[in-house]
């Protein structure tokens, strides 16, 4: 039994903790005297004082069930884009609604699509909720939700489950509250050092805290209308490619190897060494097919380009040194299949991810070999341990939905005027929250002129995306709402 009173009061909570986060805003706003202030505020009181009436109208009981976590998991995300929209509206930066739920969606979601063809020209007070809604959204509103709130009962870990990505997600403590406790700490502690390190190699103050969030996040906004290539600064790049590559792994494996002092952690874990692997291999490939600028940019610079973008598509973050459209078509092919690959398990990277790729391949050599052996029985493994039917299925059916989806996002985005290339990579940058795409939809365009009606269709594929498909089609079934 759905009870509405329950779904509603927790939801409140959820847009209080967005009501609040809008306010830091303001500690950049006021001291620059910018006329931002008195749309931030606006949208801060509406979002806390909806959160507060929710909370205060609604059943004290906080045990939710089953069916009540998929639907606050689904609506947390929905109704945190439409508030977090709201400073944009009411700023007149972003008037248009599709164009602020777009930008507030791929904030949220970790996507990096923008409409914004001038953020240097924003306020700051603008551009720091901008990246703000992409470090809320990287670890997970829910994740922070379950971490503040202790109250919820037994069905936190289906709210947690639900919203961290991955086929699995190693698990730090048995409670659920502590593991989100854990995770999040380790993200704000890693959202520090990235900060500090920016700024140690040239950054200002707030372009190194907006440029943290939202590589840590791997959201990829950036507050310069170049991405990172507005910094020539070589170290720089270095230590935006090392902080986005550590925004694409297991957040639990950071944590254990600062617990028990081994980097050998890491090499342990075998999607975290297919997710270095495609890495190096692929940024190695494209390195080979740019000889043309060995000259020009020298090898270093060279490979740094080619490593750069790579780390920034694999790990879903979005930013740019290059203008990956120019690249011969080997590269913009690996590019194109770098949308596909994703960060690793329990990371803030999106896509389909390295833990299920080798699920799929270890289940396809089983196959063959009882081709050779049919009577034989071969255990089907992952991190260590069995894996069930009901995941195998699960990982298979999220693969074809995957891809499925993306096929009907390429359907709606040609019929709306793009050319295959930029429809297809434009429904694969959303539903694989990547951010820049191919085409009219490059490094160094923005998704502006689509019309509304393919902002709307993007805008799903990113929420689809992030949540991973299930938790928001099933409730879509008929059967999900009967008693």
């Amino acid at each position: 039994m759905i009870r509405p009173t329950v779904v509603l009061g927790n939801l409140g909570r959820i847009i209080l903790i967005i009501g609040l986060a809008m306010l830091s805003c303001l500690a950049w706003s006021i001291p620059y005297h910018e006329a931002v202030t008195i749309p931030i505020l606006k949208a801060a009181a509406i979002t806390l004082g909806c959160g507060l009436l929710l909370y205060l109208s609604s059943s004290r009981a906080q045990d939710i069930n089953f069916k009540e976590g998929f639907i606050l998991v689904s609506l947390s995300w929905l109704v945190a884009s439409l508030f977090g929209s709201l400073p944009y509206i009411f700023s007149g930066y972003l008037p248009s609604f599709f164009d602020a739920f777009f930008e507030t969606v791929s904030g949220f979601t970790t996507t990096g699509a923008s409409v914004v063809s001038d953020v240097e020209a924003w306020p700051k007070g603008l551009v720091f909720w901008r990246s703000l809604t992409q470090w809320l959204g990287g670890m997970g509103i829910i994740a922070l939700f379950i971490a503040v709130i202790n109250t919820l009962g037994s069905r936190a870990k289906q709210l947690f489950k639900a919203e961290v990505p991955g086929p699995v997600s190693d698990s730090i403590s048995p409670r659920i509250r502590e593991n989100a406790r854990i995770l999040w700490t380790t993200y704000v502690v890693l959202s520090i050092l990235c900060a500090l390190a920016y700024k140690s190699f040239g950054m200002e103050a707030f372009d190194a805290i907006c440029h943290a969030f939202t590589t840590l996040s791997t959201g990829g906004f950036s507050t310069k209308n170049a991405s990172i290539a507005f910094y020539s600064n070589p170290l720089l790049q270095w230590a935006v490619i090392l902080f986005m590559f550590l925004g694409g792994v297991n957040f639990a494996l950071h944590f254990l190897c600062f617990r028990k002092r081994n980097p050998l952690i890491y090499l342990r874990n075998a999607e975290f060494r297919l997710y270095g692997m495609i890495i190096l291999v692929v940024s190695l490939l494209v390195f080979f097919n740019l000889q043309d600028k060995w000259v020009t940019a020298g090898l270093e610079g060279t490979l740094r380009a080619a490593i750069f973008q790579i780390v920034s598509l694999v790990t879903t973050t979005g930013y740019a040194t290059a203008d990956f459209n120019l690249w011969p078509p080997l590269a913009s092919t690996l590019i194109l299949l770098m949308m596909f690959a994703g960060g690793c398990s329990g990371s803030t990277g999106g896509s389909i991810k390295p833990g299920r790729y080798l699920i799929i391949a270890n289940r396809t050599i089983i196959e063959l070999k009882k081709m050779v052996h049919p009577k034989a029985v071969f255990p089907l493994r992952f991190g260590g341990m069995m894996v069930r039917d009901d995941l195998l299925i699960n990982v298979l059916q999220f693969f074809f939905l995957y891809i499925a989806l993306t096929g009907l996002g390429t359907v709606i985005m040609t019929s709306l005027g793009l050319d295959f290339l930029s429809g297809f990579s434009a429904a694969a940058t959303s539903i694989g929250n990547c951010g820049p795409g191919l085409g009219l939809v490059g490094p160094m365009s923005n998704f502006g002129f689509i019309p509304d009606a393919g902002k709307f269709t993007l805008s799903v594929l990113m929420l689809v995306g992030r949540l991973e498909i299930y938790p928001l089609l099933v409730l879509f079934l008929p059967s999900f709402w009967s008693d």
